[in-house]
């Protein structure tokens, strides 16, 4: 992701029906391009904070949506995911080709044991996509987030690799 992204990531990410599961809300296409900036200096695959990855329409380069890495600090070997689609397109299956080559570069070059992503189990399309992918609920942890001002659950889904790693 560049900051000539920023623009098209606001539009997206601003859309209430976005914004409802996201804890990132920018106020501007100011803010987004300062988040990118922070996220230019991490290096893809390393433990540290999140870095954010754009997903183009194959041919027109169309920014559609974006995928968070973070590599945890506690083990290197676990990732975990995240993903925001632009509403318009949404359903037409990006989002499942797009997290699926994610985990399988996680999983497979550069050898990570376990890939996961937390939801709020209300967003019913997030978690269809999660299951689409191949990963699997672990946990529901009930009113365990503060989050927007009430408490919410929360639902954890891994992969792992079926590689046997040291």
């Amino acid at each position: 992701m560049t900051a000539a992204d920023a623009a098209g990531v606001y539009a997206y990410r601003c859309l209430p029906e976005v914004r409802r599961f996201q804890s990132f809300e920018p106020r501007s296409p100011a803010d987004v391009e300062q988040f990118i900036a922070g996220t230019q200096s991490i290096e893809f695959g390393d433990p540290g904070p999140w870095c954010q990855l754009a997903i183009r329409l194959r041919g027109e380069g169309l920014l559609i949506g974006d995928l968070g890495v973070r590599v945890t600090e506690e083990d290197p070997r676990q990732v975990e995911i995240g993903f925001t689609l632009a509403p318009a397109h949404q359903g037409c299956g990006y989002a499942t080709e797009a997290v699926s080559c994610l985990i399988g570069h996680l999983l497979g070059p550069l050898g990570k044991h376990r890939v996961f992503a937390s939801a709020d189990p209300r967003n019913a399309r997030s978690l269809a996509l999660l299951e689409r992918v191949g990963m699997r609920r672990e946990a529901h942890f009930r009113e365990s987030l503060w989050f927007k001002g009430e408490w919410v659950d929360d639902v954890v889904y891994a992969i792992l690799n079926s590689s046997p790693q040291e």
